[in-house]
């Protein structure tokens, strides 16, 4: 709906939050932590770099089949992949279905790990 509405009144969905590895360290240690979607194939997830603790993996070809509850209003929702390019994606379509905050992790798991984390 919101992209018919974006096409006919060329309004634009707000782009995601960006978020830097030390913001979601301290978020996750936080009251209320955000879910972590990592949309890496599962290959990466369980690769080298391995993945933030917790995190959700949903592949972002997969994601389509699970943003109705993904998107629901609720917590925060940090998009993780290796650098931020599928995850900005992945971002994008929770915004255009509604999901309120979600934001990116900027640099993706390079940078979560080049920070020491």
């Amino acid at each position: 709906m919101q992209a018919l509405w974006s096409r006919l009144f060329g309004a634009k969905p707000a782009e995601p939050a960006w978020v830097e590895s030390g913001d979601l360290r301290d978020r996750l240690a936080g009251a209320a932590p955000p879910v972590i979607l990592d949309v890496r194939g599962a290959d990466e997830f369980d690769g080298p770099l391995g993945h933030i603790e917790g995190a959700r993996n949903i592949p972002l070809p997969a994601l389509a089949a699970h943003i109705d509850e993904l998107a629901r209003p609720g917590g925060a929702i940090v998009c993780v992949c290796l650098t931020d390019k599928r995850s900005s994606q992945a971002a994008a379509d929770l915004r255009a279905a509604g999901a309120g905050d979600v934001s990116v992790l900027r640099g993706g798991m390079k940078a979560w790990r080049e920070a020491g984390l």
